[in-house]
C-alpha cells in the first residue's frame, strides 16, 4: 500500500514537471513578444494593445491544446480531440495571425536583418505555399487525409507522427489564415474575391468533413464519440469561421473606403 501511494505521487510530480516544462517555452515566447514591443515602441509608433492580447491568447490556445487536462483526454477521448483541433488549428492561429508577429519581427530586427526577412517574403516559394488556395488544400486536405484514413489511429501509436501531425495542423491553419486576412505585410496579394471564395468552399469542405465523420467514425473510435467530436467540430469550426468572415469583409470595407477617401481628396 505504501509503495503504490508513493508510486502515484511520484507519478503527480511527474506530470506536474512535465506541464510546467511545456509552459515554460510558451512563457518565453510571450516574453520575446513584450521586450520586441518595448524595443520598437522606442522608434515607432505605439504598439497597439490588442496585438499584446491576441499574442497572448493565441499562445494560450496552443498550449491548453498540447498540455493539460484537455490534451491529456485528446489521446482517448474523441470529443476532447476536436477541441484540441478546434484550438490548435484554427483559433489558435486567428489569435496569432492578429498579433501580426511578422510585422512586429520586422520593426525589431536590424535593418540587413530586415531585408534577408522580406526578400524571403517575396519568394517564389511563400507565393505559392501563401495563395490561398495552396493554403486551403494544405488545411483541409490535411484533415481529410487524417480523419477519412488510418492516419488518426497510427497518430496515437507513434510520438513522432502525432508531434509532426500536430505541426502540421498549426502550421497549416496558420498559414491558410493570413492567406485570406491581410494583416501582416503581403508581397503577394490575391483579389477579395478570390480569397472570399476559397473561405466559403473551405467552410463547406469544414462543414462536410465533420458530417462525414458523425456518420464514419476514423477506425477506433465509437460511433458515440465520434458523434460528439463531429458536432464540435462543425458548430466550433462554424463559430470561429464566422470571425474570419467578419474580419475579411472588414477589410474589404475598410479599404473601399480608404480609396473613397483618396479619391476625394485628389
Amino acid at each position: 500500500m505504501r509503495t503504490m501511494h508513493l508510486h502515484e505521487h511520484s507519478a503527480a510530480e511527474i506530470q506536474v514537471v512535465e506541464l510546467i516544462g511545456g509552459i515554460v517555452p510558451f512563457l518565453l515566447l510571450i516574453f520575446v513578444y513584450l521586450i520586441s514591443v518595448y524595443y520598437t515602441n522606442q522608434s515607432y509608433k505605439t504598439w497597439p494593445l490588442y496585438r499584446i492580447l491576441c499574442w497572448i491568447l493565441g499562445l494560450l490556445s496552443i498550449a491548453v491544446s498540447l498540455i493539460g487536462p484537455i490534451a491529456d483526454r485528446a489521446h482517448t477521448n474523441f470529443n476532447a480531440h476536436m477541441y484540441t483541433h478546434l484550438l490548435l488549428g484554427m483559433l489558435g492561429p486567428l489569435f496569432i495571425a492578429f498579433a501580426a508577429p511578422t510585422t512586429l519581427l520586422l520593426r525589431t530586427l536590424p535593418t540587413n536583418y530586415a531585408r534577408l526577412v522580406s526578400k524571403f517574403l517575396k519568394s517564389t516559394y511563400v507565393r505559392t505555399v501563401s495563395h490561398p488556395i495552396t493554403a486551403s488544400l494544405l488545411n483541409m486536405g490535411g484533415l481529410w487525409l487524417l480523419y477519412t484514413t488510418d492516419l488518426y489511429s497510427a497518430m496515437h501509436d507513434s510520438k513522432l507522427l502525432y508531434l509532426l501531425i500536430h505541426i502540421h495542423v498549426f502550421l497549416a491553419g496558420y498559414l491558410f489564415t493570413i492567406s485570406l486576412l491581410y494583416i501582416d505585410p503581403t508581397a503577394h496579394r490575391t483579389s477579395f474575391t478570390m480569397r472570399a471564395t476559397v473561405l466559403v468552399l473551405a467552410m463547406a469542405g469544414h462543414g462536410i468533413l465533420s458530417k462525414w465523420i458523425y456518420a464514419h467514425p476514423p477506425a477506433g473510435i465509437k460511433i458515440n464519440d465520434a458523434q460528439q467530436g463531429g458536432m464540435t467540430m462543425y458548430y466550433g469550426g462554424d463559430l470561429i469561421d464566422l470571425v474570419m468572415v467578419i474580419a475579411l469583409c472588414y477589410q474589404y470595407f475598410r479599404n473601399k473606403q480608404t480609396m473613397v477617401e483618396k479619391s476625394i481628396v485628389r
